[in-house]
């Protein structure tokens, strides 16, 4: 039998097959398209930013038409009086001018007792937690020593003294609010010039967009209510105040320590109250159903005096109390889970690029695209269904559903159901690795360095027979 003669290849057939065969041109192609899978990938996180951001934005909305975050000061003693001062008008003589000042004092004694009910609204898909408050607010004054302060006692005008009850938010006061003095009860008048301002930095969630962790907004409450005192001299003085009021508000309630020694226990129906602010409680309590939290702070831990006459003090820096969060934030797990797509992408062509090379199948670049794009289609399974059934569930159902709709279509180019049932087990290996960092917030960066370790070892493993420079093929291994 003759051998038929086959010409030889010319430079273009050369060159084409060389393309088609080269190691490093299939991986610059894989690179190539992971980088092409990045533009999708960030279009996704911005739409979950954009989803978070709308949340919040329902979150406003209903704290906004409820009551918005409460900050609250124990009452706070004002006591007007004469400043008289001597002007030298020359050859008309020396002139004395009188003008009204005031002096704020600040109790010695402040015990504040509450008990939160909170309830969660419901705005289409999103929830807000809302909450109404009964609480009682004991504060004991001191006379102030007007000698040391160098104020002539002529000069106090005790019948123009009053107290003043900041409250961030008027609209959250459900009830008549008891204001009693030495045991008398006290008509109030709600007001927006308190002067003083009880200053609440508020964080919020996002990153990106208007509600942002690292991007702050204050609160200044100058609003509250004035108790007019009716004394007629120091005699009169009786600083035992009690306040008892109903307050609603939303997500927080918060407290500004204006007490030598501030004194705060709290209760509520809730399972996961977030304990904030510039002090922790000394002692808290979390059950199924309910906690019980109590602080104890001192004139020494805060950044304002004891009393001033300074317009618009500030009563900053030192508020702490509960926010009363939401036991499951979709949109951040959510968040987080996509910012290791660029990760699961990567492993997942990685492997089937060692599987190219290692069992001699190949794989198109358009089945690399195809693939992909069902690992970037997982993000929205997994943002549309946690807003419906929450994260867990929804990270389930998302991973189920890629890895079966993966596998299945790798059955049109693997062929060997062995390989397949290989793929399909790495794929639940890196999706439940990526689901147990995101579980274990406080412990995810050891274990995604462990895990990433581990497989790099693994990848050093499978492809240590591959020969990179022998033969310069997809599928050619040493024996």
């Amino acid at each position: 039998m003759e051998t038929e003669n086959v010409p030889p290849l010319n430079v273009f057939e050369r060159f084409n097959r060389w393309i088609e065969e080269s190691i490093m041109i299939k991986l610059f192609s894989i690179g190539f398209l992971v980088l092409l899978l990045l533009l999708p990938a960030s279009w996704i996180q911005d739409l979950m930013y954009e989803r978070e951001s709308r949340a919040e934005g329902v979150i406003q909305e209903i704290s906004s038409k409820w009551s918005g975050s409460q900050t609250l000061a124990s009452p706070i003693l004002v006591v007007p009086y004469i400043v008289k001062e001597k002007i030298d008008r020359g050859k008309d003589g020396i002139e004395i001018t009188e003008h009204t000042e005031k002096y704020f004092f600040l109790p010695e004694k402040l015990s504040i007792t509450g008990d939160i009910v909170p309830d969660v609204r419901h705005r289409g898909i999103f929830d807000a937690v809302v909450y109404t408050s009964d609480l009682t607010i004991l504060s004991d004054f001191e006379l102030p020593d007007f000698d040391r302060l160098n104020i002539s006692s002529d000069n106090i005008l005790w019948d123009d003294a009053y107290m003043i009850f900041p409250v961030t938010d008027l609209r959250g006061i459900s009830n008549a609010l008891s204001f009693t003095v030495g045991g008398q009860e006290k008509a109030t008048e709600p007001s927006n010039n308190l002067g003083v301002s009880v200053k609440k930095i508020v964080p919020l969630n996002s990153d990106r967009y208007a509600y942002s962790d690292n991007t702050e907004y204050s609160q200044l409450s100058t609003s509250g209510v004035i108790a007019n005192l009716n004394w007629k001299t120091a005699a009169d003085f009786n600083g035992q105040t009690i306040v008892k009021l109903s307050l609603k508000g939303s997500q927080r309630l918060n407290f500004v320590p204006t007490g030598k020694t501030t004194d705060v226990k709290l209760t509520g129906k809730w399972n996961n109250p977030s304990f904030d602010g510039e002090f922790l409680p000394e002692s808290h309590q979390i059950t199924d159903s309910t906690f019980t939290a109590n602080w104890n702070v001192l004139h020494y831990n805060r950044p304002f005096a004891q009393q001033w006459k300074t317009p618009d003090e500030k009563l900053s820096s030192s508020d702490f109390g509960v926010k009363l969060i939401l036991p499951v934030d979709q949109y951040q797990k959510s968040i987080r889970t996509s910012k290791y797509g660029q990760l699961i992408i990567i492993l997942t062509f990685m492997a089937l690029f060692l599987v190219e090379i290692t069992r001699k199948v190949r794989i198109h670049p358009f089945q690399y695209i195809l693939i992909g794009a069902a690992l970037i289609i997982y993000y929205t399974l997994l943002l549309s269904f946690s807003e419906q059934i929450g994260y867990n569930a929804a990270y389930a159902v998302a991973s189920v559903s890629t890895v079966v709709l993966v596998s299945l279509y790798s059955l049109s180019f693997l062929k060997d159901k062995g390989l397949v049932a290989l793929f399909t087990s790495l794929l639940v290996v890196f999706y439940t690795f990526i689901f147990v960092i995101i579980l274990q917030q406080d412990f995810s960066l050891i274990i995604g360095s462990i895990g990433l370790f581990l497989i790099v070892g693994a990848l050093m493993y499978f492809s240590r027979k591959v020969s990179w420079y022998k033969e310069n093929k997809i599928g050619t291994t040493q024996g």
